[in-house]
């Protein structure tokens, strides 16, 4: 039996081997505080030094703006919390879009309950954000624009470099949410003018549970955990040393990797779109302009796209239906619902995202099983009508 085809890599990305070879010396060899001053400690925080200096070649970066954290989720949050605290603050504005990650919209939600107005920006049918809109929302009040690279659920990267532009004229911090871009495009804080920065290890063949947040220098903000010194007094709390260890391998190989990333990945998914339009049929790719080169939506025609996940994972394939922190629930991709998507379009839409180690055979035969799959799907819809997404109403 052919082994299970892991298409879901935006969800989160298997540990390459190299990781674990890494976080295993760092377990086993490195198990002191790092902020301790004898040799175990000091070893460790040699450790977490090496690991600060390739996220920061990777980012371009000045490793005393990186801030190591639990993961993309509490580094949107710092980022948020930490300029609503920031001392002196002037105003209560903070403007962000609509298909931004859960991190970023429910921590804005938080604000507003707190007092912040919040703009959350609508987005084109392209799926990109407009800088136009952007700069019509700044007003004398605004703290914070906080926008992402790239989107989780159709890849769709947006013109960061003119948004943060905007934000940056008018003295405005500027926020990106880089858990999806970081490792698979270049991204430099410095070519795209970013002023705070988050990614998570998972998403580029890290391990789960460390991240970091990027700080530029002078950049008056508050921390978001408070208890200790760590972090230069940014972030609380003992060092996971063989997770930071961990991000730092994962670091040193996505930098080598993005030409390819560039190259051969793309053409994979590019292959895997154009097979499921000549073989399947009834398709519609969301999101246009620039994209990852790991990411593909796709709605079909008379389709429920939780069937199809579930039906896919009978035949060894695995996709989704789009972000994995919304998984379970029966609320409509708000992604998709922004880019003014009609109900049934939204419903019949599946997320493949491939990843640096997925081959050619794996997409010939995840499209091979869709084609199954779709084929019967689609032959119970007609003849029972109405029955797909009856779960859903």
């Amino acid at each position: 039996m052919n082994p299970s085809i892991y298409l879901d890599n935006s969800a989160t990305t298997r540990p390459d081997p190299l990781v674990l070879e890494a976080m295993l010396a760092a377990l086993r060899d490195t198990f002191g505080n790092a902020s301790s001053i004898h040799t175990f400690g000091q070893r460790a925080r040699a450790a977490v030094e090496e690991a600060r200096r390739s996220l920061a070649v990777l980012l371009g970066a000045d490793t005393r703006e990186i801030v190591f954290t639990s993961g993309g989720t509490e580094a949107d949050n710092a980022a948020l919390w930490g300029l609503w605290l920031a001392p002196g603050r002037r105003g209560n504005h903070i403007i962000t879009t609509r298909i931004e990650h859960p991190a970023v919209l429910a921590t804005s939600k938080a604000l507003q309950a707190l007092g912040a107005e919040v703009t959350f920006l609508p987005v084109e049918s392209s799926g990109s954000v407009d800088p136009a809109a952007v700069e019509a929302a700044i007003t004398d009040r605004t703290i914070l624009v906080s926008v992402m690279h790239a989107n989780n659920e159709t890849g769709v990267v947006q013109p960061i470099n003119e948004i943060a532009a905007l934000a940056r004229a008018r003295q405005i911090p500027f926020h990106t949410d880089a858990v999806q871009s970081t490792g698979k495009i270049p991204v430099d804080v410095r070519e795209l003018g970013v002023d705070l920065l988050s990614l998570s290890a998972h998403k580029f063949h890290g391990p789960k549970g460390v991240g970091a947040l990027f700080v530029r220098r002078g950049l008056q903000m508050s921390p978001f955990m408070t208890g200790g010194s760590h972090e230069r007094k940014r972030r609380a709390g003992t060092e996971n040393v063989p997770g930071i260890v961990g991000l730092g391998a994962a670091a040193r190989l996505a930098l080598e990797r993005l030409p390819e990333m560039a190259g051969r990945v793309t053409r994979l998914r590019d292959r895997l779109e154009a097979q499921v339009r000549a073989r399947v049929g009834g398709i519609s790719v969301n999101g246009g302009g620039q994209r990852l080169p790991t990411v593909t939506n796709v709605s079909f025609e008379k389709l429920e796209g939780e069937a199809a996940v579930i039906a896919l994972d009978l035949e060894g394939v695995a996709v989704s239906t789009g972000s994995a922190c919304s998984s379970g629930s029966l609320e409509p991709s708000h992604v998709l619902v922004a880019m003014g998507l009609r109900p049934e379009v939204v419903q019949g839409s599946l997320r493949f995202s491939l990843c640096y180690h997925t081959t050619e055979d794996e997409v010939d035969r995840a499209v091979a099983a869709l084609v199954k799959v779709t084929g019967r799907l689609r032959g119970l819809s007609r003849r029972e009508p109405g029955h797909a997404g009856e779960a859903r109403r």
